[in-house]
């Protein structure tokens, strides 16, 4: 299976719902959330549907097969995702893991397990929902917390499982890097960030002489910033897109979804000088109800209750009641540390311009993605509106 073509669809996806979200619910916010995160979750609900639920789950995720998709997931798991949160060297530290919740009353089809097993490396966790609901919910919570190293602590709201629940996908990931070149502390200073009601607040901005991974297109300009590594199948970047104008984001989110693999034709490939340099440090944690972006985007049919997700426990008819993400992350200038976890929650029915100088002063709203360089996998996305409003 090629993965890197399987990538490039992934990211057309997680474009799609990048725009959905930043154009709709978060248009007004800070935001940060992990598209691989809610893909994994999808595809673990497709490895469980069949016919229209299924058709449709493969067509939105752009696999013509459910054959495809696992292969793609157990590549993506083995290659991309591999655990290297015990790692003592250099690279980034990151920790991917998949849990599954089910009712005691029932139990997982062996095929389905097999596959839970395997490519997902999902744990299974018997729960109590009928008596014990508020237990569980405790229970998944303390796990996404330690999944994400404390970053996490709450994916599950008081309320959000009942008696009704039959089963819980939950998907953590964690991720932390310092940058290849670290920022000195001792210049960060104080500047304006214009905000887009044409105020502006007084924010620390990290700055460099070094030169800079940078391009310029007509509109906006993108930096990257690679973090340090030590092994040779991964190698991940932070790219920042900052359009010319100060209000000019929502035209950017337009023109990166329009564009079929736009990032593998939009990001820098070698270092320029700079003139000025600043770039904004940050915090963000957000939380939103995937589902609904999933539904604006046209994947209705798992949330119907005549969803066919019968691959799961056989004959228990079960749909999907809700997909719950939650995302931190934090910038500054030693590196990158973030977190993702999504939980889902199924009930029971009843180019360039050539200059020899770039300036790059992110001092107004602008698009920031971290990005595996040598798949093309995009593990986060988000945007800053005002770096003091986390």
């Amino acid at each position: 299976m090629n993965l890197r073509a399987s990538i490039i669809n992934q990211t057309d996806v997680a474009l799609g719902i990048t725009k959905q979200l930043l154009l709709g619910e978060g248009k007004d916010l800070n935001l940060v959330f992990s598209p691989l995160s809610i893909h994994v979750v999808l595809s673990m609900i497709a490895e469980g549907s069949k016919g229209p639920t299924l058709d449709q789950l493969l067509s939105f995720l752009k696999f013509d097969n459910g054959v495809r998709l696992n292969s793609f997931v157990s590549e993506l798991v083995a290659v991309v995702l591999a655990d290297g949160s015990h790692n003592d060297g250099p690279g980034p530290s990151l920790s991917f893991a998949n849990g599954v919740w089910l009712d005691r009353s029932l139990s997982l089809k062996p095929s389905f397990k097999q596959i839970m097993d395997n490519a997902y490396k999902a744990a299974l966790h018997q729960a109590d929902f009928l008596t014990r609901a508020a237990e569980v919910t405790n229970e998944v919570n303390s796990w996404a917390e330690n999944k994400t190293n404390g970053l996490i602590k709450e994916v599950l709201p008081p309320g959000s499982i009942d008696r009704t629940t039959k089963l819980i996908f939950v998907n953590a990931f964690y991720f932390k890097a310092v940058w290849d070149e670290k920022f000195n502390a001792s210049a960060t200073k104080e500047n304006d960030f214009h905000l887009l009601n044409g105020r502006s607040v007084q924010v620390p901005f990290m700055t460099s002489k070094k030169k800079q991974l940078l391009v310029a297109f007509d509109g906006f300009k993108v930096l990257g910033l690679p973090y340090r590594h030590d092994d040779d199948k991964r190698k991940f970047s932070m790219y920042f897109f900052l359009p010319d104008t100060k209000n000019g984001l929502p035209n950017l989110i337009e023109k990166e979804v329009s564009e079929s693999s736009f990032l593998d034709h939009h990001l820098p490939d070698k270092k320029m000088k700079v003139g000025e340099f600043r770039i904004p440090k940050f915090k963000i944690s957000f939380g939103f109800e995937a589902s609904n972006v999933l539904k604006g985007l046209g994947l209705v049919l798992p949330f119907c209750e005549d969803a066919d997700l019968t691959e799961i426990v056989g004959d228990k008819k079960l749909f999907v009641s809700g997909i719950l993400h939650k995302s931190f992350i934090e910038v500054n200038e030693e590196g990158t540390e973030a977190a993702a976890v999504s939980t889902t929650v199924m009930v029971g029915c009843s180019r360039s311009s050539i200059k020899d100088e770039i300036d790059f002063v992110a001092d107004h709203p602008f698009l920031f993605l971290i990005r595996d360089d040598m798949t093309g996998a995009v593990l986060f996305i988000g945007q800053v509106l005002n770096p003091l409003a986390g």
